[in-house]
């Protein structure tokens, strides 16, 4: 029997594959129960260009006046919209999206459309 976890991998994995053949810089999430985390990682897949989490001290700053938690869709905002100011800062442009086998859905889909709205292509 294949769990939760597993499927996601295999979908992960499908997903890679198609972002690897188009040989294009990729936005990455991860999400936990309690956090959120998003990296822009190269085309050749070696070197993380830039992050944000909800681990940083400046996001739990921010958070504390919003939500106090980071595992909710006001933290996913702030993580996309994060993430696209590193990015641009960083020289990057426009990315593919890498949902990680998650369904792009809450917590993944504020964070692409804080993303896109902060000017990040893809």
């Amino acid at each position: 029997m294949i769990d939760k976890k597993a499927n996601r991998l295999r979908r992960a994995r499908a997903t890679r594959a198609r972002i690897r053949h188009l040989n294009v810089i990729r936005l990455t999430v991860h999400r936990t129960n309690l956090h959120i985390y998003a990296q822009i990682i190269s085309a050749d897949g070696k070197n993380v260009l830039c992050s944000a989490s909800t681990l940083e001290p400046e996001v739990r700053a921010q958070l504390a006046g919003v939500s106090g938690k980071g595992g909710n869709v006001n933290a996913a905002k702030i993580i996309g919209t994060r993430i696209a100011e590193k990015a641009k800062a960083a020289g990057v442009e426009s990315v593919a999206f890498d949902r990680a086998g998650y369904s792009f859905h809450g917590r993944v889909a504020a964070l692409a459309q804080a993303a896109r709205e902060a000017g990040l292509k893809f």
